[in-house]
Formats: C-alpha cells, structure tokens, sequence
C-alpha cells in the first residue's frame, strides 16, 4: 500500500506547480512591455502513478495518482510567422533606404519650382533673347552674364550637394556594416551562453527571446537562413540548441556565424578612390556589388553607388551626378562653339564664353565664364560672322548668333540610350526617371510596412502577454495552490487522529 504521508507529498507537488505557474505570470506581468519578449507558460503533466508495472508491484486495486508536476517552461511563439516577419523586413529595409536616398535628392533638385535648374535655364534664355533683340545694349548684355553665372552656380550647387549626401550614404553603408558585425558577434555571445545552460536540462528561454530579437535585427540588412543545432549532455527535448546563421545569395548560401564552432565571417566593403564599392567580402567569400541580396545595406550600396558587373559607376546619386556633369559638358562645349563663331561689338571672332572643360567627370562643378566676357560685355559674340560695316554699325544691330545660341536647349544633343535627346529632353527625362523611382520606392516600402505590420499584429497575438489573460490565469493558479494547501491541512488532521486518536480505547 502507499505511504501514510502519500496525501502530503501529492499536495505538495500540486503547491509546488501552481507556485511554479504563479511566478511564470509574475515574469510575464513584469515584461509585458519589454521589446523581443515572449510570453512563457508552465506545462503542467501528470506525475507516474502509483505502483508502477513490475514483478514486486504492491497489489492494489488500481494505479494511485501521484498529483501534478511542472515539467518545463516554454515560450508561447510561432516559428512560421518569425520567418514571415524577416521576409518582409528584407523588403522594409531595402525600400526605406532607396526611398530615404531619393526623397533627400528629390529635396536638392526641387523640381519643377522657381528656385530649379529648369528655371534658372529658362531666365538665361529670356536674357539671350533679349540680347538678341537689342544686341548692342550693355544692359541686356550684362543681365545675360549674371543669368550665366546664375546657371554656373546652380550647376555647381547642385553637384556639390548631391556630392555631400552621397557621402552621408557611405558614411551609413560603412556604419550599417559595423552593425551587421556587432549584430554577428552578439548572436554568437548568445548562442554560447545558451550551449551552457541547455546541457543541464533547462530550457534559456530569456536568451532565446535575445536571439530572436537580434535575428530580427539582422535581418532588415540582408536576408539570412537559419540551422538549428541541438546542444549535448542532458538537453531537453524542446531546447532549441544553437543557431548557424547564413546569407542567401544567387550564388547559394554563405555562412556568416557557424553555430557550432562560434566563429563569426565579418562583411567588409572594399571600395575606390571614390568610395565607390567594388566588392564585398564575407569571410573568404567575395561578391560583387550588383549580385548582393536585397535589404537595407543593398540599398544603401545602390544609392552611394558602386562598381557593377561592366566596370562603370552606377547607383542612385554616382547617375545623377554624373547625368549632370553630361549636360554641363555637352552645354558648355556647345554654347562655347557657337559662341566662337559669332563676331563681338569691337569685330572679334573664336571667343570662348566660358572657360573650356576638358572632361565630363566633374564638369558640372566647373562652370565658369571667361575672364574677357565678365570684363567687358562687347565680347559677347550676338552678330553673324556675316555683319558688315567695318565702322560695327552693321554688327551692333545684328543679333543673329545670340538668337542662335537662344536656341541651345533644342540644339544641344545628348546620347540617350540608343538615340540623341536635346538638352531640355534630357533634364526632363533624368527628373522623370528620378520621380518615378521615387515613387516606386515610396510605394513598395509603404506595401512592405503593411505586410510586415500585418505579420506583425499575428505574431503579436500568439507570443505577446495579454494582461487580461495572465489576471485570468493568476487567479486559476492561486485557487489550485489555495486548493492543495487546504489538502495538507485535512490530511494533517487525518495524521492527528492516527498519532494522538488511535490506541487511546480502555483508558
């Protein structure tokens, strides 16, 4: 038969699991507001019954039950919605970026305003067509200069100022790097105080929730996969062990933290004089800019620029600024050559109205009108080369070539894709470009925050501490513990009447 004290022990273990379940709410109430934490639950199982199976059993009507025992404590969460969650955290990433990058250009371009390039272009012309319709008036003439050096500024601000955000996007490619590492190297800290606590039978549900949180984290840079490797020694069933982390790429997977030997393949950015990346090393693996998987770092690689597959800069601000420097180039030469063969108010010929540029590359910074124009307004070139009159009263009244040179925007031809634009075709086309990207970039990130937040919201309600249910369930327990300690005091009185009752008759 059982022992006398088998009630007291049966009440125990009831107290002790009810306990076990009350301070498992106490930790959930106290981190209902903690980012990353996941609600934990007791389970609870049936003790083995009482005899167990075998030749020596003690012979009793029945199994006996022996109460109740907390056999571990688990997180409430769904590994399905976690790798949804990263998914679209890839995408809110790569798009924020993009999205970051062309709202501060569309900011610099500020187009169509008053304040744009487009316009500052449109006063020079009035102010050639005006030379053109008076030519031999100072006035009109020292206005065309002043609106040249209007565009020349323009230019130059425009192409410094993208120049400078550009190099923000670097200095937050470089740091977006560094995070990635320290991310790497918090998840291998993590994964080795977990392979310590997992071998003696626990289940490190705190440090998983870390885990989880950095995974999250790591996760908007680039997409990873994940292999679980189950601890040694004594480890519990549901233990999750230690985490392999890997980038996926076209080029198949590269690992990134090796859960079992804890060793961590730092990203580093190789890049030019420029600071243009040109490759990207993962450990001993190299890729090349244009095949890294999409997130954030991508899109901040994309839009500081980089070295493709061909060898040429590209990239969101390295196109812009280079778009520029081709139209400030093909401007100046052509507004140059025109210029030169017009004849000024004193009958010279083959005078450059700005100081030649020699090379796209930077030409937008480098707009600047020739000494000799700026000193005296006769050198503008307004008359044909066919003005007669050796006195100049022919040529001060001929405005042919300054009409001529008014008509730069539709004359100048820039290479386009497979076919030459003018120079108004081309400007529309690069704010076009840019406001479409723009818009797209806006949209997707938009779209992937609401598919994000929506996995989000589910996640949520699986793993998040409902404050409604852990009263309900506070109150469940403390009834069951009040229940099991009301057990001990009946079967103490039981054992006082079996102590101090019995063996009292004939006294």
């Amino acid at each position: 038969m059982s022992s006398t004290f088998h009630g007291l022990q049966v009440a125990k273990r009831g107290m002790d699991a009810q306990q076990a379940a009350l301070y498992t709410i106490g930790h959930n109430v106290s981190n209902a507001n903690t980012p990353g934490y996941t609600r934990q639950r007791v389970s609870l199982e049936t003790f083995p019954a009482y005899p167990a199976p075998g030749m020596n059993q003690t012979g009793t009507a029945g199994q006996i039950g022996m109460g109740v025992e907390a056999s571990t404590v688990e997180r409430i969460r769904d590994t399905f919605l976690d790798t949804q969650y990263r998914d679209e955290t890839i995408k809110v990433g790569y798009w924020d970026a993009r999205a970051g990058a062309l709202e501060k250009m569309e900011e610099i371009m500020n187009e169509p305003t008053e304040d744009g390039l487009s316009a500052v272009f449109n006063q020079f012309f009035e102010s050639i067509q005006d030379v053109a319709s008076h030519p031999s008036e100072a006035g009109a003439r020292s206005v065309m200069i002043e609106r040249a050096e209007a565009v020349g500024d323009t230019f130059s601000y425009l192409s410094t100022s993208l120049k400078t955000v550009q190099g923000d996007l670097q200095n937050e490619r470089d740091v977006a790097v560094t995070q990635v590492n320290s991310l790497l190297e918090q998840i291998s800290n993590v994964n080795q105080q977990i392979q310590n606590v997992e071998p003696n039978g626990y289940l490190p549900n705190d440090l998983y929730d870390e885990r989880d949180r950095l995974l999250d984290e790591i996760s908007k840079f680039m997409p990873v996969s994940l292999e679980y490797t189950k601890s040694s020694g004594n480890a519990s069933a549901t233990s999750e062990g230690v985490v392999t982390v890997q980038l996926q790429t076209s080029q198949g997977p590269i690992t990134l933290l090796d859960g079992k030997t804890h060793q961590v393949n730092a990203i580093s950015l190789k890049t030019n004089q420029d600071s243009y990346v040109t490759e990207i090393h993962i450990g001993d693996e190299i890729r090349n800019p244009e095949s890294f998987p999409q997130g954030k770092l991508k899109g901040l690689i994309e839009a500081s620029g980089y070295i493709d597959n061909s060898g040429n800069k590209t990239g969101v601000y390295a196109s812009m600024i280079d778009d520029l420097d081709e139209m400030a180039y093909e401007f100046v030469n052509w507004f140059n050559d025109k210029h030169q063969q017009g004849v000024t108010l004193d009958g010279d010929t083959g005078m450059s109205f700005f100081n030649e540029i020699s090379q796209k590359e930077g030409a937008a910074a480098g707009i600047v009108i020739a000494d000799k124009i700026k000193q005296n307004t006769n050198n503008i070139a307004a008359a044909s080369s066919a003005s007669s009159g050796d006195d100049g009263t022919g040529r001060k009244g001929d405005g042919q070539n300054a009409q001529l040179l008014s008509q730069f925007r539709q004359k100048v031809l820039i290479n386009s894709g497979n076919q030459a634009v003018s120079l108004d075709g081309f400007y529309q086309s690069v704010i076009g470009q840019m406001s479409v990207d723009a818009q797209q970039a806006n949209r997707l990130k938009s779209n992937s925050e609401t598919l994000q937040g929506a996995v989000e919201q589910r996640r949520q309600s699986t793993s998040a501490v409902s404050l409604d249910e852990e009263m309900t369930n506070m109150i469940q327990f403390q009834h069951a513990y009040n229940a099991s300690a009301r057990m001990v005091t009946m079967i103490d009185e039981m054992l006082d009447k079996i102590v101090n009752g019995l063996g009292t008759g004939g006294r």
